[in-house]
């Protein structure tokens, strides 16, 4: 620990902007942690923190597992995107799992490997049913959790907007509390960038020349003066990171005119959604919050469950979810958009490994579990169900592996492996027929 002045272990500059208040939380430094950078110098552990990253309509099973079990996997054509990103050995592939609590398409999947219970039907519409989710989902369980240790109990985010669809909650979000209870995904980054670090919400305000950093301006040089080095570095590229994001925002904003409706801050270009821009600004917003602390639960829901995303980077001309059924095998388009999922996943991996905390980064801080309602949107099978673990967990979690049930294991398996990498002491994970008291203990470290 340096022998400056200590700094306690979650502080924020705050100052006025515009009249209102602004607040400007700072990241994990040295000088708040024991001399090798493992805890906190008052003894407290480093903050694990728990994430969902959810992608409607499944994969292509035959493309998506590893050929190879144990560490190390070899890369299948769709997981390629985060081997290039450098990223294998802090992802675990679990295959071969399976829903064991209902076989609805799509409603029985989403319900099932996020609560590990059957969806609660409350209706039916044209040839299907009208579902919700029966108890909190996974990240709910994390928030509970975690409640009471940051400013926010959990952040919702998405990413590609929902089409519109009758058949429920289940459909239509991502993050529950209960029957008919969600928690709504936030999809414009503006005003999640406004709810985090309290930037007033101004028309006339020109985000390039007035930064919340400007409110905080006398207090940064304060604070850069009783740190060593390597803070003053930390520092500087977190403040920069705060900065280069308000200028994409505000480089948005002057650049589009803002449609009647639509998801956000990235408004449609030429009747097409911006998926990559809107992913890597709410990655971004992401790491900012975790490194500062203010939440240690988060959910991304980049497509729903059985989402009309048009793929269009990849040359798709209809939903995904109709190309699902429509295409003939072997679905280049589907697996095309597949690819391009992992690719929008790697930039947020990638974005908390290139964040420092303590001795490592917040990757190694995390455990992320990733998901989808389906094995294969062709056949709406809840077999071989895509799962990854993605993180070190403090610790607990061993990366770089793949786990391939020879047995059809219950999906909890894994999602309880992801709890308790988080540092949540569960003693068991569903109810029914999607209880498990064990998780994948190949994954533990």
């Amino acid at each position: 620990m340096s022998s400056r002045s200590p700094i306690r272990r979650r502080s924020f500059l705050r100052g006025m902007l515009g009249g209102a208040a602004v607040s400007v939380a700072l990241p994990i430094l040295d000088a708040s942690l024991n001399d090798s950078g493992t805890a906190f110098a008052d003894g407290h552990e480093l903050p694990t923190r728990f994430g969902l990253w959810f992608f409607g309509n499944g994969v292509k099973p035959d493309r998506w597992v590893p050929g190879t079990t144990g560490a190390g996997w070899a890369a299948s054509p769709q997981l390629q995107p985060l081997v290039d990103a450098g990223l294998r050995d802090q992802v675990s592939v679990v295959s071969g799992c399976e829903i064991k609590t209902a076989t609805h398409p799509h409603h029985s999947g989403m319900t099932g490997v996020l609560t590990g219970a059957r969806y609660h039907q409350v209706g039916t519409t044209r040839d299907t049913i009208v579902s919700t989710f029966a108890r909190p989902s996974v990240d709910m369980i994390a928030a509970a959790h975690f409640e009471g240790t940051t400013p926010f109990r959990s952040l919702e985010v998405g990413i590609t907007r929902f089409r519109g669809t009758d058949e429920g909650t289940t459909f239509q979000h991502l993050s529950h509390n209960g029957p008919n209870n969600p928690n709504p995904s936030e999809y414009s980054p503006q005003r999640l960038y406004e709810r985090l670090f309290g930037r007033p919400v101004e028309d006339d305000v020109d985000l390039a020349r007035r930064s919340a950093l400007d409110a905080v301006t006398g207090q940064i040089r304060r604070l850069q003066g009783r740190v060593g080095a390597r803070d003053r570095a930390r520092l500087d590229q977190h403040f920069e990171s705060i900065r280069a994001l308000e200028m994409r925002l505000a480089a948005e904003d002057s650049a589009c005119t803002a449609p009647e409706t639509g998801p956000g801050d990235f408004p449609d270009v030429g009747g097409r959604e911006q998926i990559t821009p809107q992913n890597q600004a709410m990655s971004d917003l992401i790491a900012l919050a975790l490194a500062c602390d203010l939440t240690r639960a988060f959910s991304v829901l980049f497509s729903p469950a059985g989402s009309g995303v048009i793929v269009w980077p990849v040359g798709a001309a209809n939903s995904l979810h109709q190309i699902c059924h429509d295409e003939a095998n072997p679905q280049p388009t589907v697996h095309a958009a597949v690819v391009f999922t992992m690719e929008r996943l790697a930039e947020l991996l990638g974005r908390l490994q290139a964040t420092p905390e303590g001795d490592g980064n917040l990757l190694d801080h995390s455990s992320i579990l990733v998901t989808s309602e389906l094995a294969d949107g062709w056949n709406h099978s809840n077999r071989d169900f895509p799962i990854l673990v993605a993180g070190g967990g403090g610790g607990r979690l061993r990366g770089g592996v793949h786990y391939r049930s020879g047995s059809r294991e219950n999906t909890s398996k894994p999602v309880l492996t992801a709890l308790r990498g988080a540092g949540i002491p569960l003693d068991a994970f569903g109810v029914d027929e999607g209880r498990v008291t064990s998780g994948i203990g190949a994954l533990e470290a």
